[in-house]
């Protein structure tokens, strides 16, 4: 005997549900661990990672963070990388790059507001920090003037000279006329040196003197000159060289 066959339908078949990409729940994950216990529970690589998301919504931006980090050495050492080094990098593209440098720009635009915001001398790490964030991953020397006004405020905050990897030309008399022209009675030196370590040369200990040395009769105080570098930084009055 024959079976009747069921009635063909004319409805087409349903469609099989796209796959989720296999980094969706990596994303979720690392989202949740952000939110829940801060960004202390990342790492490098990890913030990195998230940083990047943004800019790559398509891809798994785990192996671009992780290569960045093995060439360039930290967080804050890739955002701050020169864009024609993180050109270098295989399939980093121009949508990436502008998301490392707009965090770069965040980062100094909230420290220069603490600054800003807060007694210069009171706050000194804060100091410290802002002019890292600025210069210590630059790949050319500058030279840096914090302006203070009688009451250690910061009046204004000018790179003065910018130099090669590892020179700038610093004209005291030049210093000194600027601090006039803006009546501060105080002034914080500070510069950068691309090689990573913020030792004070020689030269760095004569121009800070030969600075000192033109203020001190117009009643302008030098307060400190602070070398920053990738490892660190340098104080030259904490190191008694002033």
């Amino acid at each position: 005997m024959l079976a009747a066959m069921p009635a063909r339908s004319s409805a087409p078949p349903d469609k099989p549900k796209p796959s989720e990409p296999h980094y969706h729940g990596h994303r979720e994950r690392l989202r949740e661990r952000f939110y829940a216990a801060g960004p202390d529970a990342l790492s490098d690589s990890e913030l990195l990672e998230m940083a990047l998301f943004a800019a790559l919504p398509r891809r798994d931006t785990k192996p671009l963070a992780k290569t960045l980090i093995k060439t360039f050495g930290s967080f804050a050492e890739v955002v701050h990388a020169p864009v024609a080094r993180l050109r270098e990098i295989d399939g980093i593209g121009e949508a990436a790059i502008n998301q490392l440098k707009l965090i770069a720009a965040a980062t100094h635009r909230v420290a220069k507001g603490e600054v800003n915001s807060r007694n210069a001398l009171s706050s000194w790490t804060e100091v410290i920090d802002y002019c890292r964030s600025s210069m210590a991953f630059a790949d050319k020397e500058q030279f840096r003037l914090l302006f203070l006004d009688k009451r250690n405020q910061l009046i204004a905050d000018e790179v003065q000279q910018t130099g090669t990897v590892d020179h700038t030309p610093v004209y005291p008399r030049e210093v000194i006329k600027r601090a006039l022209e803006l009546s501060a009675t105080a002034l914080i030196l500070v510069h950068n040196h691309p090689s990573g370590d913020p030792t004070p040369s020689q030269a760095d200990i004569q121009m800070t003197k030969a600075i000192i040395d033109i203020a001190k009769p117009l009643g302008i105080a030098v307060h400190d000159h602070i070398i920053v570098g990738k490892s660190g930084h340098a104080s030259l009055r904490g190191m008694r060289l002033i």
